[in-house]
């Protein structure tokens, strides 16, 4: 599946299979991920690595930056996919090629790497988080070009695992009351963002009844999700902008 474009050319490593909703809605994740970090002129590949389908290595060089989405599997799981995803990482890396991880991606890359992830000790995380950013960060060009960095960033969050330890190089540059490693970074070609940028509110509603369905939390935690949002939102438009900053920076 491809978005036609110019010159800069991007792939989405999709970790879930589409919901009935967002393919009703959006026509499937892609379009959700294109429509948050794409820009005129590029050209979007599609890889639904949860059903075994990657880029050929000898088209990797062919690439400006790669996306890895979230997923419902857990980054330290051993399913074929889930090592073959580890595998290509490892080898985006050496190839010093730009990899923005979301959610399970970031948690996936942080293991690929050599960091430590897991089953958060807190429990669930779902809806939106103040995330604070690392105050006196080392340069970070991607960040540098926004200008002055706000001391936080809401985003939306729908999680219960996390990551530990970062792997060696990696910087962690946002935390929250729960979630020690929101962003972390290893120079400018690696980011992995715990929350979802890319999310809407429906598209986060729509979940919540799908958990819900599925029994994976109580009522009463979801009902407090969907108050919050009704109250506030997430720094959507900074978030892609630091996304967009990266890949293309």
């Amino acid at each position: 599946m491809k978005v036609d474009g110019g010159e800069r050319r991007y792939a989405l490593l999709l970790a879930a299979k589409d919901s009935d909703y967002v393919k009703k809605v959006y026509d499937g994740y892609f379009n959700v991920f294109v429509a948050a970090f794409g820009e005129e002129g590029e050209s979007w590949d599609l890889y639904r690595v949860i059903e075994g389908e990657f880029p050929h290595m000898n088209e990797l060089r062919n690439y400006d930056g790669f996306v890895v989405s979230g997923s419902p599997s857990d980054a330290y799981g051993n399913d074929s996919w889930i090592l073959k995803l580890c595998l290509l990482l490892q080898t985006l890396y050496a190839m010093q090629k730009k990899v923005l991880g979301i959610c399970f991606g970031h948690q996936v890359l942080c293991r690929a790497l050599g960091g430590k992830v897991g089953k958060a000790y807190t429990g669930w995380d779902v809806g939106l988080r103040k995330v604070n950013i690392v105050k006196d960060l080392a340069p970070c060009c991607f960040l540098d070009d926004l200008g002055e960095m706000p001391t936080s960033l809401s985003i939306i969050e729908c999680h219960q695992d996390e990551v530990f330890e970062v792997p060696p190089g990696g910087e962690v540059i946002a935390f929250s009351d729960k979630t020690g490693v929101e962003m972390f970074t290893i120079g400018d070609h690696i980011l992995g963002i715990q929350g979802h940028p890319e999310y809407t509110q429906d598209i986060l509603h729509n979940l919540i009844d799908r958990l819900l369905n599925m029994d994976a939390f109580e009522r009463g935690f979801a009902d407090k999700v969907r108050f919050i949002l009704q109250t506030a939102e997430p720094d959507r438009k900074y978030w892609e902008r630091i996304c967009r900053n990266f890949l293309k920076g």
